[in-house]
């Protein structure tokens, strides 16, 4: 919890039937990705949706909403990340947008999934960060270069790499600051998403 901008790096597992009823939040970015099952939201914004894998959500919390979160099935678990992230700014007006990426631009590659200009057809969120989806196969990699004085959050969801050396497993973590190139190798095919932080 707390590094740079990255507020709550949250792995939840939710039980067929179960969620989180109506609560508020405010003055928060929040990105949720759901990796297996389904996830069904409800705001007072008035959306409805439900969340299947490989799908992102983005919600502006700004002035205050609240919303609810449940697993639909009766039978299956949803298994999700969900990430908090301070905005730049307080108060800005509550949003939300939902959307999927396609597998092959980010198979093998670093693909942007959220950014503060919505670059490359990303999610928008209110800060100056810059998330990146991939899928490895084993023995893959990619580079991601930092500039002077950013830092880096690396968060495994499946598999497992080696982030400059240092060996990554399914639901590790990994904080970089002053380094100017993240070398990511995977020594198991493996998911994950990369922050690129002030």
């Amino acid at each position: 919890m707390g590094f740079r901008s990255l507020r709550v790096m949250n792995e939840d597992w939710v039980a067929p039937g179960e969620g989180f009823g109506t609560h508020p939040h405010q003055d928060m970015e929040i990105v949720t990705y759901v990796l297996e099952g389904a996830l069904e939201h409800k705001d007072s914004m008035g959306n409805g949706e439900v969340l299947r894998p490989g799908e992102f959500q983005r919600m502006t919390a700004g002035t205050g909403i609240t919303h609810s979160e449940f697993n639909p099935s009766a039978t299956e678990p949803v298994h999700l990340y969900q990430i908090w992230i301070y905005p730049s700014q307080k108060g800005l007006e509550p949003s939300y947008e939902q959307k999927r990426f396609p597998d092959a631009e980010w198979k093998n590659r670093l693909r942007l999934v959220a950014s503060p200009e919505s670059d490359q057809g990303s999610l928008l969120i209110h800060q100056d960060a810059r998330i990146f989806l991939a899928r490895l196969e084993r023995g893959r990699d990619v580079v991601h270069e930092l500039i002077l004085g950013r830092h880096a959050w690396l968060q495994v969801m499946r598999g497992s790499v080696t982030l400059n050396g240092h060996e990554l497993q399914t639901s590790d973590g990994a904080s970089v600051s002053e380094e100017n190139s993240l070398l990511i190798q995977s020594t198991d095919d493996a998911e994950f998403m990369l922050f690129d932080l002030a």
